[in-house]
């Protein structure tokens, strides 16, 4: 008899942890805080990796609707100095081995593949109590409800209640913030910003600070300003007076900087977000209680580096396919499960660490010179 199956959480791999689970005819359920699938900004664009991401699309069998959305030449990279000098580029080689969409779109796909009443949304986890093997676990919610349930998946982000109630880490802010604003029509109302970023994403750094530019879909750039500062600068800021902000934060970047490049911050077009990074601790571990697993970023927790989004996705599906190996055995699946994704989120998470301060940290502009010449030499050894 199959045993109720709860997932915390509808991103990306609550989603298709719960959409592999329905291909192999198991019923789900999932709680989400946000009152909708449009309750809140979704986020940037994601490059999907044939590797895991697209692994687990297969098993989602949406690789039709994935296509469908796929902003095509967005694989393209640009770098440049401070000063606007081009450093290097690697071009789209349309091949769609990491194809870019959008990350609300993925989810809608996702959204969409699932019977209705799947997704509980409005549905705030307040705490977790964990049973003990003869008591189910129990979700409760902000709203004074609660549910029990005998396996019970947390899918539920960074700051994962799931997790906490395991006696997990918290997460740590590793120093650096990302502050976001959004470029409209670039092609006619900024077009020498269009033509710097080109048709996917650039990236021009300094010591510990940098602008990050993204090409989206629907002639959108999505610029990040990266700086390494105090948690506690984001207090001393009024983001909602955009102008102001988006001129303060251009002025964080210090001097040497193309008027161009600065364009791209200054000329902003939505009020900034500030987003501090953080991770989990390396080699952080939980209490393994029978009945109990996590995924995605409620596991393993690093900062961006391209990958998260995928293995969040590859989660979801590979746990999937261990429950319906043994859906009779719900604490061997998740044995299974771990076995392989423990090791592989560790190694993981060490190389998004690395691939993170090598790309914005102290050292950043030297690392995107020896990142180029690399990609130059291996470029004419395969010609």
């Amino acid at each position: 008899m199959q045993r109720s199956i709860t997932i915390a959480g509808a991103g990306l791999a609550g989603l298709a942890l719960a959409r592999v689970l329905h291909v192999h005819g198991i019923a789900s359920t999932v709680y989400e805080a946000e009152a909708s699938p449009s309750g809140r900004s979704q986020g940037g664009q994601l490059d999907i990796h044939d590797f895991n991401g697209q692994v687990a699309l297969q098993q989602c069998r949406l690789m039709d609707e994935f296509h469908s959305i796929v902003n095509m030449g967005a694989e393209a990279m640009r770098f440049l100095d401070p000063d606007g000098e081009l450093v290097g580029e690697i071009p789209d080689d349309g091949e769609l081995s990491n194809p870019e969409v959008l990350r609300g779109e993925l989810r809608r796909i996702l959204i969409e593949s699932l019977p209705l009443g799947t997704i509980r949304w409005g549905h705030k986890i307040a705490s977790v109590t964990p049973g003990d093997g003869h008591r189910p676990h129990v979700i409760n919610f902000a709203d004074g409800s609660s549910v029990s349930t005998e396996v019970l998946i947390g899918a539920d982000g960074a700051w994962s209640r799931v997790r906490a109630s395991l006696n997990g880490a918290m997460p740590e802010y590793l120093g650096t913030l990302w502050v976001e604003t959004f470029l409209h029509d670039v092609e006619k109302n900024h077009p020498r910003s269009a033509a710097l970023v080109g048709s996917g994403a650039m990236l021009a750094m300094k010591p510990g600070r940098g602008i990050f530019g993204h090409r989206e879909a629907n002639d959108v750039i999505h610029t990040y300003v990266v700086l390494k500062k105090p948690l506690e600068w984001t207090q001393s800021v009024d983001f909602s007076d955009r102008e102001r902000a988006l001129t303060l934060v251009a002025d964080q970047l210090g001097q040497g900087w193309a008027p161009e490049l600065l364009e791209l911050v200054t000329r902003g077009e939505t009020t900034p977000v500030v987003r501090p990074i953080w991770g989990l601790p390396l080699e952080h571990t939980w209490d393994r209680v029978p009945g109990i697993m996590l995924i995605g970023d409620a596991a393993h927790l690093t900062p961006p580096d391209g990958d998260g989004a995928n293995w969040a996705l590859y989660d979801g599906a590979q746990l999937a396919q261990a429950i319906a190996a043994t859906p009779a055995d719900i604490d061997t699946a998740f044995t299974t499960f771990a076995e392989q994704m423990l090791p592989r989120s560790a190694a993981s998470s060490i190389e998004g660490y690395q691939s993170f301060e090598q790309t914005f940290g102290y050292n950043a502009p030297a690392n995107l010179r020896d990142m180029m010449n690399r990609a130059k030499t291996y470029g004419h050894q395969h010609q």
